[in-house]
């Protein structure tokens, strides 16, 4: 199921600094199956699976959510993209999906290091282990869009905090052997301030929905654009210092404007 990846000089670079086992899989997946998640455990020195409690879930949570956060080892949930990570394994694992071939070699290459970073931070792997027992509230605040699409808003946000803690990383690739890295950042950035600066416009037409628009804004905190509001308030210093709970009051304050 696994082979260990060839990484450019950039990534291995990267990979030197972030430690982490960078693998490529035979197939696609959002979520891997049990068997081929428990056959990391022979690549790796020790498995953590993470169990979350129920007081971790509201009582709509969808149920992609509840098998995460069961006993079950879990490895990759939707909304991904083309490269998963897990810290439920020691060293850290990035996994790469067939799927990354069909990406120009550049941004494949800034994808896979911006997956070992991830993974080296420290930072939780998905929303559910950011907010923890806070997340009940965070989906109460933003229960007129349902579960799926707090699911979605949720995810952005944790996208967001990745991307407050990495981005100083991504810019000091600036010289050295992770230059083409640093290129693929800022040029996947330039694509998509045009996107940002007609985001606002597109949800007040309502061609645009709100947990599609928290996608695509909070996916620019990480290349340090100008985020449009709301979203412009989880691009600051007191979000990165407090975490969930300046994601709930975020959510309560923003969900009164949403329909």
């Amino acid at each position: 199921m696994f082979t260990e990846r060839d990484l450019t000089p950039a990534v291995a670079a990267v990979k030197e600094e972030h430690d982490s086992l960078v693998l490529d899989a035979e197939q696609d997946f959002e979520t891997l199956p049990a068997a081929a998640a428990e056959d990391l455990g022979l690549l790796v020195d020790d498995l953590d699976p993470l169990s979350a409690p129920d007081t971790w879930l509201p009582p709509d949570a969808p149920e992609v959510l509840r098998e995460y956060a069961s006993d079950a080892f879990t490895v990759g949930m939707p909304g991904d993209g083309s490269v998963a990570w897990t810290r439920q394994t020691d060293p850290p694992v990035v996994v790469c999906k067939p799927r990354l071939d069909d990406t120009p070699d550049a941004f494949a290459d800034f994808l896979v290091a911006e997956a070992v970073v991830q993974a080296g931070l420290g930072d939780p792997e998905h929303f559910l282990g950011f907010f923890a027992d806070r997340y009940p509230a965070f989906d109460a605040a933003f229960d007129p869009l349902g579960p799926v699409e707090t699911y979605q808003v949720a995810a952005a946000c944790h996208d967001a905090s990745l991307g407050l803690a990495a981005r100083d990383i991504f810019a000091g690739w600036q010289t050295g052997a992770t230059t083409p890295l640093f290129e693929a950042w800022v040029d996947a950035g330039d694509r998509l301030t045009g996107r940002l600066e007609g985001l606002p416009g597109g949800v007040a037409r309502g061609e645009t929905d709100f947990a599609d628009a928290a996608e695509l804004a909070c996916s620019g905190v990480k290349h340090a654009l100008d985020i449009p509001a709301p979203f412009d308030a989880l691009d600051a210093a007191a979000y990165r210092d407090h975490g969930a709970a300046y994601a709930v009051r975020w959510a309560e304050k923003t969900a009164e404007t949403v329909e």
